[in-house]
């Protein structure tokens, strides 16, 4: 295809494509006309991005399809339409692609909280620094477990729930600069290594995993994802590939921000979890077997639904009309 040679013989047909598409009020026969107008121009749309990809002519025509669009179509689906798709293809799509990036930075993780604790329990002038012995001690005996009760439940949840959530929508929201992410990470490792060398200083360690695990394991993981989507936005602009930088930031942000909606409802859960079953008179095994079956639904939710949803080809990000253009042009 000569793309100039195309874009001459159908210049006319556009313009007055872009004519009724900016006309402001329609007739009857000018709104037959612009359906059937739109209907060739997606035609030629499609025909001209499979042989020349992302062209000027392209995009122009792309600005005015999506005008007329709108002229007939309104204002978007309605929200409540869009709410199966979004959770059952959208968010796991997003998700199962954070999936190995979320396994290292588990691991990370994992590594610098046992090096903090081995670290502080070799040496005690370490564990001294954490404080007086009659400090670390009412830690242990008093603030570590009371932490959970000292407040009503439902207060509690609430607490726990907005102070995780505003931590993963930071950790998606400024992954872009690259380094708060890690710095985030490598706090929240410090301070699980070091809680856990107190605790077994004094001879506490299985009451360490006994209130951490049944909801750290889905909260930290929710965690993890969300770094795991800053650190992929980030990566975006630093090595876009083929597409031109912004292309991959506006494409990546899009699709992984939608993980912040997600984590909301997850940290929810693992609020709820943290308030009434972390801190209540059950047996340790009844609340850890509640904390892994939520992780394990969060999981095949991640990687078995993610994993169906990919292969259909979602990937997270908006549809082509609802993402717009991918250049800016004259209209």
């Amino acid at each position: 295809m000569d793309l100039d040679a195309y874009t001459q013989a159908h210049r006319e047909e556009w313009s007055r494509l872009d004519a009724l598409a900016k006309q402001a009020t329609l007739g009857g026969a000018d709104a037959d006309e612009l359906v059937e107008r739109y209907q060739s121009g997606a035609s030629q749309l499609s025909a001209i991005k499979t042989v020349a990809g992302s062209t000027r002519s392209g995009d122009r025509l792309s600005v005015t399809l999506s005008r007329a669009r709108l002229r007939f179509t309104g204002a978007g689906s309605n929200l409540l339409s869009q709410i199966p798709a979004f959770f059952v293809a959208q968010l796991p799509a997003a998700l199962y692609r954070l999936r190995w990036l979320t396994l290292a930075i588990a691991a990370a993780t994992v590594v610098v909280a046992g090096l903090y604790a081995i670290w502080a329990l070799g040496d005690p002038r370490v564990l001294a620094n954490f404080g007086s012995d009659a400090d670390l001690r009412k830690l242990v005996d008093e603030d570590f477990v009371g932490y959970y009760s000292e407040n009503p439940a439902a207060s509690f949840t609430g607490q726990v729930w907005t102070n995780n959530a505003f931590i993963a929508a930071q950790c998606i929201a400024f992954g872009i600069v690259g380094l708060y992410v890690p710095f985030v990470i490598l706090q929240n490792a410090q301070n699980l290594g070091v809680n856990a060398a107190v605790m077994f200083a004094y001879g506490e360690g299985d009451t360490f995993f006994i209130y951490i695990l049944p909801h750290g394991l889905l909260e930290l993981t929710a965690v993890f994802v969300a770094a795991a989507a800053g650190l992929r936005i980030f990566w975006s602009w630093i090595a876009p590939g083929a597409r031109t930088r912004g292309q991959a930031l506006a494409e990546d942000g899009r699709a992984l921000f939608t993980v912040a909606i997600g984590l909301v409802l997850v940290l929810f859960v693992s609020g709820i979890i943290e308030g009434f079953v972390t801190p209540a008179p059950w047996p340790w095994p009844v609340k850890l077997a509640i904390g892994v079956l939520a992780l394990a639904a969060f999981l095949v939710y991640m990687l078995v639904l993610g994993r169906r949803a990919v292969r259909a080809g979602e990937t997270g990000d908006l549809g082509e009309f609802e993402a717009g253009a991918k250049r800016i042009v004259a209209g």
